[in-house]
């Protein structure tokens, strides 16, 4: 019931500089930013610091070194933050019953029926609590009755401090913030908004339902609901994921290269976009091949953490050619992706840059709006269709039918 609901969203403050920070303290007070180094490179993160020259997320670093000349610049290492991040997922797992990973940075806890025992806002208090004096990292929590109030709470209580939003208490909350506060308005979205004349929420929550449907579709519905403190969306439980992968068994067994080769990079193609979907990196790929007689190899190799196509497709390429006999015919191909770790983008952007970032993003919100197959590698068009799951969402994969011709 939505109502009895007490929902925490907690959020390690400026996660990756507050990392840096631990192990070099002269970056204290300092504005520093992290990410890709060249000129090409992407700001993963910042300091407070360095958001007052007007720096955020994801802006092109060349133009942050622009708006602030005296930054301190590091490339980031993904490994220090996983370390981290797994030591605010123990403390959070030891102390509750439902909690949901939402990135390397970002938990959802559930504490509904808490109050019975302890009260809720002081449980997460004292999670909180905890968390900085066993990692030193700053952290910020929104609690609320659902997940949309809580974090916009965390945003509204950063840096580092916690906000309690009573129940009944939710539209007075939000209806001076402005809209681009609501979870899922984007550059894009914010814009419309403004062109409609539509900047605080206080304005959304004044609006008919239908206008905001008539307007912006089923994203104007949305938005109408968590600008009215309306969310039910559940806390899903969170398991830690140590691998994916994809198998294709052929009806017939095969020696056809360019049918091989295309079905390989497709299923690489359609796993890494499953990666950044779960906000997953990962560091080992192997590549399995069955032949006519049964005899199955497999191979594999370790990669620096990524979830990029351009990283990781011509590895699996490349341990296919490895394996491959020509005079023998093949039953089975599979692709595997392991050592996942959380981080998605943020921690891919320490090496790419903004072309290639912005390229897998647009590719995704096709994919997210028409399909899995809506965007893909001409190379990998001879496949007919992989398999349409998310890997990260607690479900079991699909059985791949064969698809016959």
């Amino acid at each position: 019931m939505n109502h009895e609901r007490s929902i925490v969203h907690m959020d390690l403050d400026t996660f990756f500089v507050s990392c840096e920070r631990l192990l070099d303290s002269k970056l204290i007070g300092k504005p520093v930013l992290i990410g890709g180094t060249s000129d090409r490179g992407v700001v993963a993160s910042c300091s407070y610091e360095a958001r007052r020259f007007g720096i955020h997320s994801a802006m092109p670093m060349r133009m942050a070194k622009q708006l602030c000349p005296e930054a301190i610049t590091l490339r980031g290492n993904s490994g220090i933050y996983t370390k981290f991040s797994n030591m605010v997922t123990e403390v959070i797992k030891e102390s509750v019953p439902l909690y949901e990973k939402a990135s390397v940075d970002e938990f959802y806890i559930d504490l509904t029926g808490m109050d019975k025992f302890f009260g809720c806002h002081k449980l997460a208090s004292e999670i909180r609590q905890r968390i900085i004096k066993e990692t030193g990292l700053p952290i910020s929590f929104g609690l609320s009755i659902n997940k949309t109030v809580s974090k916009i709470a965390t945003g509204e209580a950063k840096p580092n401090n916690q906000i309690q939003i009573l129940k009944g208490t939710e539209k007075p909350f939000l209806s001076p913030l402005s809209v681009r506060k609501i979870p899922m308005v984007g550059e894009v979205t914010y814009k419309s908004l403004c062109d409609l004349g539509i900047k605080r929420i206080r304005t959304v929550q004044e609006m008919p339902m239908e206008m905001m449907h008539r307007v912006l579709g089923k994203n104007g519905l949305s938005i109408w609901k968590k600008a009215n403190g309306i969310d039910n969306t559940p806390v899903i439980q969170y398991h830690e994921r140590k691998s994916i992968s994809v198998e294709r068994t052929f009806d017939k067994d095969t020696t056809d290269v360019r049918k091989l080769e295309s079905i390989i990079t497709a299923m690489a193609e359609n796993l890494v976009y499953k990666l950044r979907q779960g906000n997953k990196l990962t560091a080992c790929i192997t590549f399995k091949i069955r032949y006519t007689d049964f005899q199955t190899y497999t191979m594999q190799k370790r990669i620096p953490f990524s979830s990029a196509d351009h990283k990781i497709i011509p590895v699996v390429m490349e341990l296919y050619k490895k394996l491959y006999q020509r005079r023998l015919l093949v039953r089975l191909i599979g692709v595997k992706f392991s050592h996942l770790v959380e981080g998605g983008y943020q921690i891919d952007i320490f090496d790419d840059n903004e072309k290639v970032i912005n390229l897998y993003q647009a590719m995704d919100k096709m994919r997210e709006r028409y399909g899995d197959r809506a965007v893909i590698r001409a190379n990998g068009m001879e496949a007919k269709s992989i398999g349409r799951w998310n890997p990260f969402n607690g479900e079991p994969p699909p059985l791949l039918a064969n698809r016959r011709r």
